[in-house]
């Protein structure tokens, strides 16, 4: 059996399913309300540092997906690739949680492998990324049954069509789906090599007020070209291609507008020169 196992298990979330699960159950208990329980959500943007920073957000989004009937598969963009990156896919095997593995699905994968140049990744020889891996018990736990398809996006009009595309061969195979962006915000401080406001309390207003709040703004328009440039040309999301290819996939799900759920830093938590920001949204 070809799985992929579980990379950052035990140190970025905990290891052990008992473990998983209580924390999952701690984060349930501390979510935010969205505004209506009966309005359809079919994807959203998710924050993929570790649990301690950005786990609950994540587990909140994704909370708020389930709906009256659980979607046969969840789409999964991310991974952090430059503008001349390629593309990835995974289109077979299953990937490791300690709540249980997570079947990929074939046919789904394998018809956009046919439309869009891939580089396909196996279990045994797959990148280590942290932007899929970290959501995934959380996909485990809400959704125990369904399947997925996990997308490295590069930053380029091209992580747009795949996300529309993504939609359209879905419906032509009779496939239910949910959507998922996985990025980051601004990564500051000189662990980062980016301090344009300098450091101390200045530095944290600016990016939460200004560079974080352009793109989140963004993201809300469900505009994904804007989202993409943002996060190009002001370092304010690491990955904007999964973002971009989220919204485009949700937006020819139906989705008429987004709902910011929570926003954060790493600052709130542990206080440093260096900090990242995080946003939870659903489309």
């Amino acid at each position: 059996m070809n799985i992929r196992r579980a990379i950052f298990s035990g140190s970025w979330y905990p290891g052990d399913e008992s473990s998983c699960r209580q924390e999952i159950l701690d984060f349930v208990k501390n979510s935010v309300s969205v505004s209506s329980q009966k309005i359809k959500r079919v994807g959203g943007i998710v924050p993929h540092a570790g649990w301690y920073f950005s786990g609950q957000i994540a587990c909140n989004v994704i909370n708020c997906l389930k709906g009256r009937q659980d979607p046969d598969v969840i789409v999964i963009f991310g991974m952090h690739l430059p503008p001349s990156g390629p593309n990835f896919i995974m289109n077979q095997g299953y990937w490791e949680t300690p709540i249980g593995k997570i079947e990929i699905d074939e046919e789904l994968s394998n018809h956009l492998i046919k439309r869009f140049p891939f580089q396909v990744e196996k279990p045994e020889s797959a990148r280590q990324d942290n932007t899929i891996e970290l959501q995934l018990p959380f996909i485990k736990y809400f959704f125990p049954d369904v399947k997925i398809v996990p997308i490295g996006v590069a930053p380029t009009s091209q992580a747009m069509d795949i996300g529309r595309s993504v939609v359209k061969l879905a419906n032509k195979l009779g496939l239910h789906i949910k959507v998922l962006g996985s990025t980051d915000l601004t990564h500051y401080g000189m662990n980062y090599g980016f301090t344009p406001q300098g450091k101390g309390r200045e530095a944290v207003n600016w990016v939460k007020y200004e560079n974080d709040r352009r793109i989140v703004e963004q993201m809300m328009e469900m505009d994904s070209e804007m989202v993409m440039k943002e996060g190009i040309s002001h370092q304010n999301a690491c990955c904007p291609g999964a973002a971009a290819a989220a919204i485009e996939a949700g937006k020819n799900l139906g989705a008429e507008k987004a709902e910011s759920l929570v926003y954060a830093t790493s600052y709130d938590k542990s206080p440093g020169e260096s900090f990242v920001g995080y946003v939870g949204i659903v489309f």
